[in-house]
């Protein structure tokens, strides 16, 4: 199978298309052989551009993966990692994060992604739930799990791929001596192959499995939201790390099923200038980009001026864009910013398509062919349209989590019936598009009104002087609770009373009275989880 959609529709298809979709998922499936060893027969395909911190960029075809994940593989193989085993990847996005996945697949192990940045806390809470085996990382990484080793039982082995340590292996050393020639596992597509942690908004981090099917649930919500992927000379590049379900399977992986270049880069800290720079460079044509990032590249004045900005997809998922970060990427690229939705236990399961669909402000799209979503109530049953409840998907579905490891009564929690919950609220209309409102707990209620903290972002970023903007419900013996932002100015604006009136009249003026923020605080930074998403249950718990 090498693409969902045989060939891309034309404007207006949507229902079509949709009528026309079936699911191919075979009996037997293995992620790392579909993304690599498939296309390494062709020895000039590019499969990554590396572009390292220091130095010259870096390329690697499908056949040079497939050699040195083979050589990985035996490499985990020859230390006693069996089929189910759990092996963590503590590596930030680079060449040896993408070949340690491909190889944990091709053997039937289960990889545990985890962010570069996480503290030892972070690490040892997943480690341990997860029972991980062996780890692959940096010298910084083995440094962190120096500290909490004696917490974790089941961990035998640490590769590292920058120097060795006493407690740690060399990888590349390693491979080194290993054959290059692996016979993988034939896995069944419902067989285990990845375990990734929640990113915690909404309580501890729970692991969603998910099996090898995983990345062919995605294909059709990638295509889409990259408005039909695979085309000429596309090239796939995402800020996100390759440790969350965004970076991983909503870039790496479906790029490298159809055979397309990734261009892979750590920033230290996003630098939005950096990133126009990299996209003109390295001549990115589709790039998966936050909210957050989008927020933060609109910050920079005169872009298309200043660089080479030849995009032909964007695709934003994690947050509602708004109108105001929609206009700007047609004025910027030249291209409606395609919005998609989903998270980590059941992913890209809602689109927009601005090849088949006119994009809606505060819409984030229809429903993807092949997956079933709906708006439902507490007891599981479809609202009206217009009506608000939680967004729902039903199972089964390819894309869906198999369940949360070593947590069987959050998993239980996760379902009414045969729905998926996702957590959020949101509302369909009659042609199938759906607002998203909010998380259950970030919805305000103010004076018997109920507010989505998204709508109020997106009007306020619509002002010159804000750069970042948060909102939240704080109490009020009045009215429940009234609006409070968070606001986050652009360098050199005064943030004294005056622009907090104005602010307060602007948001009047464009939503309602009832929506304007009663509070504003002017602060340096907001508080977000790795993946670019607003932690609002911090500026709540302030």
């Amino acid at each position: 199978m090498l693409r969902i959609f045989r060939a891309p529709p034309n404007e207006g298809d949507f229902l079509k298309l949709a009528a026309a979709f079936s699911w191919e998922i075979p009996e037997r499936y293995n992620i790392g052989v579909d993304v690599c060893d498939k296309w390494s027969d062709e020895p000039g395909r590019i499969a990554l551009i590396h572009k390292p911190a220091a130095g010259e960029n870096v390329e690697y075809t499908f056949a040079e993966i497939r050699r040195l994940s083979n050589q990985a593989a035996n490499l985990l193989l020859s230390a006693g990692v069996r089929r189910g085993d759990r092996i963590a990847v503590l590596i930030p996005q680079m060449p040896e994060t993408a070949i340690a996945h491909v190889a944990i697949y091709k053997i039937g192990a289960i990889a545990v992604p985890l962010f570069s940045l996480f503290g030892v806390e972070a690490l040892v809470f997943r480690l341990a739930d997860s029972g991980t085996r062996a780890v692959i990382t940096d010298l910084a990484g083995a440094a962190k799990i120096r500290a909490i080793r004696d917490r974790l039982p089941d961990l035998k082995v640490i590769y590292t791929i920058d120097g060795i340590n006493a407690d740690t292996v060399g990888f590349h050393e390693g491979m080194s001596r290993q054959s290059i020639d692996l016979e993988p596992l034939a896995t069944n597509a419902n067989d285990p192959a990845v375990i990734i942690y929640t990113s915690g908004t909404t309580g501890s981090p729970k692991g969603a499995l998910h099996a090898h099917r995983v990345l062919l649930g995605h294909l059709p919500g990638v295509e889409m939201s990259h408005d039909f992927a695979p085309q000429q000379g596309d090239r796939f590049w995402t800020p996100a790390d390759w440790a969350w379900i965004g970076g991983l399977f909503d870039v790496l992986l479906p790029a490298w099923h159809h055979g397309l270049p990734v261009v892979s880069h750590r920033f230290a800290k996003f630098d939005p200038e950096a990133a126009f720079q990299l996209i003109d460079d390295l001549g990115v044509r589709n790039a998966f980009l936050p909210p957050t990032a989008l927020k933060m590249l609109r910050s920079v004045a005169n872009p298309r001026a200043r660089w080479r900005l030849d995009m032909r997809s964007i695709a934003s998922g994690g947050e509602s864009l708004g109108r105001e970060l929609l206009n700007w990427g047609r004025d910027t690229f030249g291209l409606t910013i395609n919005e998609f939705y989903g998270q980590t236990e059941c992913n890209m399961v809602i689109s927009s398509c601005g090849r088949i669909m006119p994009a809606r402000p505060g819409r984030i799209g229809k429903a993807v062919p092949g997956h079933r979503v709906a708006i439902v109530d507490a007891a599981g049953c479809i609202v009206p349209d217009g009506v608000a409840g939680s967004i729902a998907v039903e199972g089964p579905d390819p894309v869906m989590f198999l369940r949360y490891w070593n947590n069987e009564p959050a998993t239980a929690g996760k379902f009414v019936g045969n729905w998926l919950l996702t957590g959020d609220l949101g509302e369909s209309d009659a042609e199938g598009y759906i607002r998203f409102i909010g998380r259950d707990d970030d919805i305000i209620t103010s004076g018997g009104y109920r507010i989505g903290p998204g709508e109020v972002e997106d009007c306020l970023l619509g002002h010159p002087a804000v750069r970042l903007a948060a909102v939240i419900g704080v109490p009020d013996d009045l009215r429940t609770e009234i609006v409070k932002a968070f606001i986050v100015l652009h360098e050199d604006i005064d943030a004294g009373e005056a622009l907090m009136l104005e602010l307060q009249n602007y948001v009047k003026s464009r939503l309602s009275a009832h929506e304007y923020p009663r509070q504003i605080d002017f602060v340096s930074s907001l508080p977000m989880t790795a993946t670019g998403k607003i932690i609002r249950r911090e500026l709540r718990d302030k």
